[in-house]
């Protein structure tokens, strides 16, 4: 079992960035991809960034590209999402995921095994 706690989310202006912490423990961390997904009111949650392994390999949603930033930190067990320019449309619950695996991060809300409690982030415009 993983447990996955999110921290860093809250209101911020837009244009603004912040950046999202994902504390992993119960295994080994470095076994697992990482994904951040997000969900806003009323709408299915959708894919934001994963993160191989060894966090040599990210993938993007393309509404994030070029604004977001996923990386991580296996000896701290710990995935990041940097945010910045953000937009009133990133308003959302953020939820970090993990996926036992070593290949390419899946980037599909059913290919991974754990899911965190989500953090908000509000966007105000």
């Amino acid at each position: 079992q993983v447990r996955l706690v999110e921290s860093g989310g809250g209101l911020v202006q837009a244009g603004g960035s912040l950046r999202l912490s994902c504390a992993a423990s119960g295994r080994t961390f470095s076994n697992y991809a990482m994904g951040w997904f997000r969900q806003a009111p009323g709408k299915e949650r959708e894919f934001v960034a994963s993160i191989n392994w060894s966090g040599t390999s990210t993938t993007y949603a393309d509404s994030v590209k070029g604004r977001f930033t996923i990386s991580r930190d296996n000896a701290k067990n710990t995935v990041y999402l940097y945010m910045s320019s953000l937009k009133a449309e990133d308003t959302a619950v953020y939820y970090c995921a993990a996926e036992e695996s070593y290949g390419t991060a899946a980037v599909t809300v059913v290919g991974y095994d754990y899911w965190g409690q989500g953090t908000q982030v509000t966007v105000s415009s």
